[in-house]
């Protein structure tokens, strides 16, 4: 056999064994980062499509460890965090490939509690969630042809994202977004509206509950109140505007946030369900210390109290001015 055949053939059984290993590590819908020279580690695609980019294109010679792929490696964090900086171009889209890695590993039932109004009419955010295929699409696909830098999600997101930090109308927003589309080039695949681009949000599980409240905040219009058309202590009406045509508006709204799913999306990275152990697996305890609340008295106590929920280190610990902070 010739030299150049042999070589090859032994590259060849290379990339399949990498495949192998890889393939335990793909998430559910079989897409991995592709590392050939082309797409460095920054793009994900489906694991076949992969195998053919490595064999046309090989391997990026800089990717020695295969850390995105199942290869353990002690310094993995440092490691990361140095990949990430050599290929910053597509720093976005990496970021927004791995939040939706991380949602889909640890997908749970009532992760989308759905942003419910308490008001007799629709919802104001009554779409349906759509497939978890879809918005791995719109993560992947570019914003405008040859864009690098952002997908379609991850522009979305920033800029929802500048909407609640500088608390722009709704107006505003769908104001910038028209103009935006018509600077981009053509072939461009930003939402049309603030309408559009909130509907990732709730497809990603941030979502929240609408509850209507009192004009002068003393009564929420929620569980037994909750169809009441004036307040039971006040009497005040309960909207600000009423058309008779089915269109009322509140005098007061309150986003409510629920617990339950709150600390499950705390599990979904991977990270920081590790930080979430930390107090148990990783831990000195010497004694002479107060390095963390485990650390104290009460905490110590209440394990001994109840050892039943002490003996497993996903149970998360409540403090009175933690649980005031968020109400």
């Amino acid at each position: 056999m010739h030299e150049t055949d042999r070589i090859s053939k032994r590259y060849t059984e290379g990339v399949r064994q990498f495949i192998n290993m890889a393939r335990g590590h793909a998430n559910r819908v079989d897409r991995i980062k592709c590392p050939c020279r082309k797409c460095k580690n920054r793009v994900y695609h489906h694991i076949d499509a992969v195998e053919t980019h490595l064999i046309l294109n090989r391997f990026d010679l800089d990717y020695t460890e295969w850390i995105f792929h199942g290869e353990e490696h002690p310094f993995f964090k440092h490691v990361q965090a140095e990949h990430n900086d050599d290929n910053s171009q597509a720093e976005d889209i990496d970021e927004v490939g791995e939040m939706l890695d991380d949602i889909y590993r640890g997908t749970f039932p009532d992760a989308n509690i759905g942003e419910s109004s308490t008001s007799l009419g629709p919802s104001n955010n009554d779409h349906k969630a759509r497939p978890f295929d879809q918005l791995w699409e719109d993560a992947q696909r570019e914003l405008y042809p040859g864009c690098k830098k952002f997908s379609k999600l991850s522009f979305s997101m920033k800029l929802l994202h500048i909407k609640t930090l500088c608390n722009w109308s709704d107006k505003s927003f769908d104001l910038v977004i028209d103009l935006i589309k018509q600077a981009l080039l053509d072939g461009e695949s930003l939402p049309k509206s603030y309408y559009k681009a909130k509907q990732f949000r709730r497809d990603l599980g941030f979502s929240y509950e609408l509850i209507h409240v009192c004009k002068k905040v003393c009564t929420l219009f929620w569980k037994e109140h909750a169809y009441k058309d004036e307040c039971p202590k006040c009497h005040i009406s309960r909207w600000k505007k009423d058309n008779g045509k089915g269109k009322k508006i509140p005098w007061k709204v309150l986003r409510y946030f629920p617990i339950k799913p709150m600390l499950q999306r705390l599990f979904m990275s991977k990270d920081v369900a590790k930080d979430m152990r930390w107090h148990n697996d990783e831990r000195l305890e010497d004694g002479d210390y107060l390095r963390h609340p485990a650390d104290s008295i009460v905490w110590k106590e209440f394990d001994k109290k109840h050892a039943w929920f002490a003996a497993d280190s996903h149970n998360v610990w409540f403090s009175k001015r933690w649980l005031q902070s968020i109400w």
